[in-house]
């Protein structure tokens, strides 16, 4: 999850390759440790709900079996109540050995400050086996690697096949203009057309995302992660894009204060519980909307397509945003904690995971495990981007990716138009 989604990286980082062919990894060593000499780990991270929550559990029991002189203590929190609670722990001494990680420029500032430890040599083999530092781009700075995602893919939009079909829709949207139609189609028809979790911003800021890579080429935004200047007119195009996709009301009723992931009130729940057709969101949705469905199972009309073209920009329609979790080590941490990586990505913990949990696991061994047919159908269509685009507010950085989620809400309501909501970002940058 976004469970959820830094920053002023080098071109490097603009595009995560997703779906390569690699070797397996075995099991690591156990960990440079003995039954006399017992290591505690800290995990935080933001697997919640189940089947993450047992299985993570499940997981550590594992590891510790086969490392008896580790212990590891877990703390689950929501997202973005992790999210916040790591931006104030990481200089003091309740900071957590081992934390969820988004990559990116929000790395980048980690480990510029020295939070985090460099995993390059200590986790080369589970490295090799995601398919070297060019596929995980996104968990590393300068060359060096600092965390590994145990989940990876591309972002599109979620509908329920149901709804659509009550709505007489015939056909999945391939362009902005015929997800609008079928947008008022679905109110005509009495049903709430896209949720959209504007009270946590940041689903909002994935509407901008998409419309920014529709509207600016890769080069430009390949440009802008490493210069944070947003001058480029694409920027302010995308702005108005979403500003003028969200006039024809297309969002569910009371999206400013919908939240993104918590009951079945929320953005994903409405999804999940047949009160909304669609959302926007990424790899991790369908086990969400499943925690979240009355029977605690991804239901059988849910179903996914890209996002659509937008006419006018530079962008490849077939590209996609892109993105994954992981973990990472506290700068100082044990061996133990790299080793534990390594084993949270090795083949048999990645199928496992795949099977258990129906998400897109990050160790390319593992993809044939997915049965799960939307999980599968998303990693299969990860076949067909041109290129994918890491989250825009994970590469741009802290500073920067959080004046976006700020003032979109503002953008998509009205109140800020689209060079104001550029000179927000741009003031951001320089900040």
């Amino acid at each position: 999850m976004r469970l959820h989604v830094k920053y002023a990286m080098a071109a490097g980082l603009a595009a995560l390759a997703l779906m390569v062919g690699a070797c397996g990894t075995s099991t690591p060593a156990p960990a440079d440790t003995n039954a006399t000499t017992e290591v505690t780990l800290t995990w935080w991270h933001n697997a919640n709900t189940d089947p993450g929550l047992t299985f993570w559990q499940d997981t550590a029991n594992d590891f510790m079996d086969k490392n008896p002189g580790v212990k590891i203590s877990i703390q689950v929190y929501q997202n973005e109540d992790l999210r916040a609670k790591l931006k104030t722990v990481f200089n003091s001494d309740k900071a957590p050995t081992i934390f969820q990680q988004w990559g990116g420029g929000e790395l980048a500032d980690q480990v510029k400050a020295g939070y985090v430890q460099d995993i390059t040599n200590s986790a080369a083999d589970a490295i090799a086996a995601l398919g070297g530092i060019g596929n995980i781009s996104g968990w590393s700075v300068d060359g060096k690697v600092y965390g590994l995602p145990y989940t990876l893919g591309i972002e599109g939009i979620y509908y329920n096949k149901d709804l659509f079909a009550q709505a007489g829709i015939t056909s999945v949207p391939t362009t902005i203009d015929e997800l609008k139609d079928a947008a008022a189609k679905l109110r005509a028809a009495g049903i709430q057309p896209i949720a959209v979790g504007g009270q946590d911003a940041w689903p909002a800021a994935h509407w901008y995302f998409n419309f920014a890579l529709r509207a600016c080429s890769q080069d430009t935004i390949a440009a802008t992660a490493a210069s944070l200047d947003f001058s480029a007119p694409c920027w302010a195009t995308a702005a108005q894009n979403l500003a003028d996709f969200t006039a024809a009301n297309p969002f569910n009723d009371g999206w400013a204060t919908t939240s993104a992931q918590q009951g079945a009130g929320s953005s994903s729940g409405m999804l999940a519980n047949g009160k909304a057709a669609m959302e926007l969101m990424g790899i991790w949705e369908a086990p969400v909307v499943g925690s979240l469905a009355p029977d605690g199972n991804i239901p059988s009309f849910l179903d996914w397509f890209p996002f659509p073209a937008v006419p006018g920009g530079d962008g490849d329609p077939s590209a996609a945003m892109a993105g994954g979790d992981g973990m990472s080590c506290l700068s100082g941490a044990p061996s133990a904690c790299s080793d534990f990586l390594s084993y949270m990505v090795s083949d048999d913990v990645q199928k496992a995971y795949a099977t258990t949990t129906n998400s897109a696991p990050s160790n390319p061994a593992a993809a044939s495990s997915l049965s799960q047919p939307v999980v599968a159908k998303v990693a299969a269509a990860a076949k067909d981007c041109k290129y994918t685009q890491l989250w825009l507010d994970t590469v741009f950085g802290s500073n920067v990716g959080g004046a976006i989620n700020n003032n979109v809400v503002a953008l998509m309501q009205g109140s800020l138009d689209a060079a104001g909501f550029v000179a927000a970002v741009n003031t951001a940058a320089k900040g």
